[in-house]
């Protein structure tokens, strides 16, 4: 039976240490070289754009496919999985908050192979609603104690640090600056649409660990090159996407001051395939844009869960 699963039922069979274990999988598995991924493709028209991306993980005898429009403001999201044997369609989903806890885990995998281990402060920036999946990932992996948070409109940082607290139990606390945000800080999170870099490279300390998620397009930039340049790791999810979609290298890159082959795969570090952080000194980078594989994974497990609750609506096949 191929299952369509509403954004309620998503919503109320996704845990954050399930998402998390779902992606350190699959990214171990293509660190292996075990998992096929396509670079996200993308439909300009003057009133919407359509996005579309794509991969497949033989462990989970799935193919599939995410695929999100932005429109008046807005972005929805769909999860389609089909058999990898039969070519059978699986399932459906509405997937707005798969999509949102699946890029959090990301970072947060991340951070829980790269950052130190004794990280207790976190300075985020961004308070929209991918910066929620981002502050439970991270606080799930490493004993995070403090995070402060900077955003650019006063209301929803004061409602988001309220929620966040309530959600984490730990102290989540607005910032008055950029750099109080950066000062401090074990972790750097950076989740936003910015054009332009975000803090000053010399704010960062030695030890520190930046999460970039926000930059998956040429037209954005999270980090000035100096503070790509302070990496002593640069990871990224996947090389082939990255050299298409992470703003923050794409400077350097240009310039030859960094290649793709001295950059690591997020799931070759998890697979021992190359070495992450090397000492307690370096400042590690992770690139997130983010790979069909990661949300195939995350979605084979709800849609598994829905099957034994008796959720969803059967589509015609």
């Amino acid at each position: 039976m191929t299952i369509y699963l509403k954004e309620e039922e998503v919503g109320g069979l996704l845990d954050m240490p399930m998402v998390l274990d779902a992606v350190e999988q699959v990214m171990a598995a293509h660190g292996r070289g075990e998992t096929v991924d396509y670079p996200r493709q993308r439909v300009r028209l003057p009133a919407s754009m359509t996005h579309l991306l794509q991969g497949g993980v033989p462990d989970l005898n799935l193919s599939g496919l995410k695929v999100y429009t932005s429109a008046g403001g807005r972005n929805r999201f769909w999860v389609h999985l089909f058999d990898a044997t039969s070519g059978d369609p699986v399932a459906v989903l509405e997937a707005d908050r798969l999509g949102m806890m699946r890029t959090g885990a990301a970072g947060g995998i991340a951070a829980k192979w790269l950052a130190r281990a004794d990280a207790r402060v976190a300075g985020v920036f961004g308070s929209g609603w991918q910066a929620q999946g981002q502050v439970l990932a991270l606080c799930a992996v490493r004993p995070i104690e403090r995070v402060k948070v900077f955003s650019r409109n006063p209301e929803r940082l004061a409602a988001f640090c309220a929620q966040m607290s309530r959600e984490t139990g730990r102290k989540v606390v607005p910032a008055a600056s950029a750099e109080e945000t950066v000062r401090g800080s074990d972790v750097i999170v950076t989740i936003t649409t910015s054009p332009k870099p975000l803090f000053d490279a010399d704010w960062l300390e030695e030890g520190t660990h930046i999460t970039a998620a926000g930059s998956n397009s040429l037209a954005r930039q999270e980090l000035s090159e100096a503070a790509v340049r302070r990496a002593g790791v640069i990871c990224v999810d996947s090389r082939e996407i990255a050299v298409r979609e992470a703003g923050d290298l794409m400077p350097l890159l240009e310039k030859g001051r960094t290649q793709p082959g001295r950059w690591v795969e997020l799931g070759e570090v998890i697979a021992g395939v190359r070495p992450g952080r090397t000492s307690p000194a370096q400042i590690t980078l992770f690139e997130s844009q983010g790979m069909a594989i990661q949300d195939i994974a995350v979605a084979a497990r709800v849609v598994a869960l829905a099957r034994e609750r008796g959720l969803g609506c059967e589509l015609p096949y």
